[in-house]
């Protein structure tokens, strides 16, 4: 029982240290564009337009190293908390595919085909080894930071972020996830979000978000490029992005029926599709 009592009370002890510690190194993190490194982050989250919705025209370019490129134009449709939506529609204003995601999971149309595929984000992380979710792809497509565990941030998450500068560049590094890790390149003068990462503990896989090209949406700037790599993977795949078009309009239907004469198709069925 002695080296029970003892031993809780170092355990005590190192962790009211390691708080201490750790609010000192707050206070002492460096100072971006006249901020303290507190005060900064705040600025990064309060930036964030917070828009219920945004809609618009994408060009997507889908580069498979010596697969090739694939173009193809779209219209994006995204309402917080509910829906990320892309719908293909070449002919002449015809929908032939539409991609979903929701809390609930991912559901692609092929309206061609007549057929789909859904799946829960539970079922779309055991098959690619990750813990990916709704918010975390909300968070990316609406240009924020983000956190695992949140489906907002707000001024007082400012904390939760580790600082550091890189030239012209604040370096915000979140706490990780059992598995991924989430780091964010900002821009020092402006507090913009330039860059949004995550990375899968012990391996080489990396998910790189990008955006520029800044432009006013409702009085608040709005990147209208924005471009994913996917490192670690071969041949590396990189998804290009350019917005035109946006508003904030939500006279749109959330959601999407899937036609009863649809047949379902696993996710590995379509997978082996499109790599062919």
């Amino acid at each position: 029982m002695k080296h029970i009592l003892k031993l809780t009370f170092v355990v005590v002890v190192t962790l009211l240290l390691a708080s201490c510690g750790s609010n000192r190194w707050m206070e002492r993190s460096p100072r971006v564009g006249g901020l303290s490194g507190k005060a900064y982050t705040e600025k990064v989250i309060e930036l964030s337009p917070n828009w219920e919705c945004v809609t618009g025209k994408v060009a997507l370019a889908l580069d498979m190293g010596a697969k090739g490129t694939t173009k193809v134009n779209a219209t994006l449709r995204m309402k917080r908390g509910e829906v990320i939506q892309f719908s293909v529609a070449p002919l002449l204003g015809i929908e032939v595919v539409r991609m979903e995601i929701s809390p609930q999971g991912i559901l692609v149309l092929d309206r061609l085909n007549k057929r789909y595929v859904q799946a829960s984000f539970e079922q779309v992380n055991n098959w690619a080894r990750t813990d990916l979710s709704f918010h975390v792809l909300q968070s990316l497509f609406f240009n924020e930071l983000f956190l695992p565990d949140r489906t907002q941030l707000t001024a007082d998450d400012a904390s939760l972020f580790r600082i550091s500068v890189e030239g012209d560049n604040a370096l915000l590094e979140a706490k990780s996830s059992k598995v991924l890790t989430y780091s964010f390149r900002t821009s020092a003068d402006s507090g913009l979000l330039q860059e949004s990462r995550i990375g899968v503990k012990g391996t080489g896989y990396t998910l790189n978000w990008k955006y520029d090209d800044f432009q006013r949406l409702d009085a608040r700037p709005f990147p209208q490029h924005m471009g994913l790599t996917i490192g670690g993977v071969k041949p590396e795949v990189a998804l290009d992005m350019k917005l035109s078009r946006l508003s904030v309009d939500n006279g749109w239907e959330s959601h999407t029926n899937i036609p009863s004469r649809y047949k379902k198709i696993e996710v590995e069925e379509l997978v082996k599709m499109l790599l062919k």
